[in-house]
C-alpha cells in the first residue's frame, strides 16, 4: 500500500507524540519537529507508510541517544493488557466455537497502536470483540487452511498485543498439535512494534517458536528481512499477519498464503482494505 497524502500529517502528529511521551524539552521538540518536516517533504510516493517513517524515528532515537523509544510505554501495554487474560480465558474456553472466539481475542488486542489516530479502550473492546461480525470474513478460509498447515508464520505487531496473541497461539496448536508456529518479530525497536526482547518477555516462546525478521519497519518490508526469516516465510502453509503495518507493507502482494487480522483505524488502510473506520477484518491475501 503506497503512502497517501492523509499519511503526512499522521506521521507528523507520531513525532509529536514522541515528544510529549519522552517529556523532551522545548528545544529538541522544536528540532525534532523540523526533522520530521524535512523528512516528510522528501517521502517517496512509490512506497509505503512504514518505509517512509523508518529513517524520522531511526534520525529520532539517535538525536535524543535513546535506543527504544517507547520502552517504557511498551511495557506498560503490556501490563494492561495482562489483566485480561482471565477475561479472555473464560471467554474462550466457555466458547462452543474456541477457534473464532481465539481469532476475535487476537484481533481485539490490535487496539493497542501507539502509531495511530485513532484511541481505542481496550476494556470496551473486549466487552463487545465477541459481539461483533468480521465486516471482512475469510474466518472459514482461514481455519480451513490451518487444517493443512504445518508451519504457521505469525506476524507480530504492537507491544501489547503479544499477550492474546499468546492466547490465540495456544488455542491454534490445541486444536492442530501438527502446526509448527513461527512468531516474527521486528528486528530493531521500532515505534512501539514488538521485539525479540518483548516476546521472550511475555513467554511467546512458550508457544512458538521467535524469529528475528531482521526488518526495521513497523511493518513486514519482504525485501529486508534476513536470510533465516526468508527460509521460514517460503515454506509456511500459512501466514497470520497482524495490523495495519504489516497490511501496509504486503496487502498488494499476491501468491503469499497470508491472512490479514486488524482493526481499521484509519481512513487510508480502510479505503484500502475496503472496510469502515472501526471495523474489524480478517481477510485473505490476494492468490
Amino acid at each position: 500500500m503506497k503512502i497517501h497524502n492523509d499519511c503526512l500529517a499522521c506521521i507528523q502528529n507520531q513525532a509529536n507524540r514522541v515528544c510529549e511521551l519522552l517529556h523532551v524539552d522545548i528545544v529538541s521538540s522544536q528540532k525534532i519537529e523540523a526533522m520530521a518536516l524535512r523528512h516528510i517533504q522528501n517521502f517517496d510516493f512509490t512506497l509505503t507508510p512504514p518505509h517512509n517513517a523508518t529513517p524520522l524515528y531511526e534520525e529520532i532515537a539517535s538525536f535524543l541517544n535513546v535506543e527504544d523509544l517507547y520502552q517504557e510505554v511498551k511495557a506498560s501495554s503490556t501490563a494492561m493488557a495482562k489483566k485480561f487474560i482471565p477475561f479472555c480465558e473464560n471467554a474462550i474456553q466457555q466458547s462452543s466455537h474456541k477457534l473464532l472466539t481465539a481469532t476475535k481475542t487476537a484481533v481485539a488486542g490490535n487496539v493497542i497502536d501507539l502509531a495511530s489516530v485513532m484511541m481505542y479502550d481496550l476494556g470496551e473492546e473486549l466487552e463487545k470483540i465477541y459481539h461483533t461480525d468480521f465486516a471482512i470474513d475469510d474466518f472459514e478460509v482461514l481455519a480451513s487452511t490451518l487444517q493443512i498447515t504445518q508451519t504457521l508464520v505469525y506476524l507480530a505487531d504492537n507491544a501489547g498485543e503479544e499477550i492474546f496473541d499468546k492466547l490465540y497461539i495456544q488455542t491454534i496448536c490445541e486444536q492442530f498439535p501438527h502446526i509448527q508456529v513461527y512468531y516474527f518479530v521486528r528486528g530493531n525497536p521500532i515505534i512501539n512494534d514488538l521485539t525479540c526482547k518483548d516476546a521472550f518477555a511475555s513467554g511467546l516462546n512458550e508457544v512458538a517458536t521467535i524469529i528475528d525478521s531482521g526488518v526495521p519497519t513497523p511493518g513486514l518490508a519482504l525485501e529486508l528481512m534476513n536470510l533465516e526469516s526468508k527460509v521460514i516465510l517460503d515454506k509456511a502453509q500459512c501466514i497470520i499477519s497482524k495490523g495495519m503495518g504489516n497490511y501496509e507493507c504486503l496487502g498488494e502482494v499476491s501468491g503469499l498464503p497470508i491472512f490479514f487480522l486488524l482493526k481499521v483505524k484509519c481512513e487510508v488502510v480502510a479505503h484500502a482494505i475496503g472496510a469502515k473506520l472501526g471495523d474489524i477484518v480478517c481477510k485473505k491475501g490476494i492468490s
